[in-house]
């Protein structure tokens, strides 16, 4: 979902600057735009914040488990331990996804 909202949001960007500005503003536009992404603060800054809405997944999903566990039926919460259990990655936080 975030990167279908984020290709959207590229295309009407795209969309509003080409038709008003023209190809060379564009490309300079796209220009600054690789330089800021490809700044290492800059991804520092993307990589922490990632890892910080990870943790902060982890956390929240820790205490609604933990609050709403008896409350869901035995089939569920079977399901749900044994896919914990069949993970693979070890970098690999409780939402299923990888630090990459």
């Amino acid at each position: 979902m975030r990167y279908r909202l984020t290709f959207i949001a590229g295309l009407a960007i795209g969309y509003v600057f080409g038709t008003r500005a023209g190809r060379e503003r564009y490309e300079q536009l796209h220009k600054a735009a690789q330089r800021i992404a490809q700044n290492p603060a800059v991804r520092n800054t993307a990589e922490s914040a990632a890892l910080s809405g990870r943790h902060a997944a982890t956390r929240a999903f820790g205490t609604v488990s933990a609050k709403v566990s008896d409350r869901l039926p035995t089939s569920v919460t079977d399901r749900v331990r044994s896919l914990r259990e069949q993970r693979t990655y070890e970098n690999e936080d409780d939402w299923g996804t990888s630090n990459t």
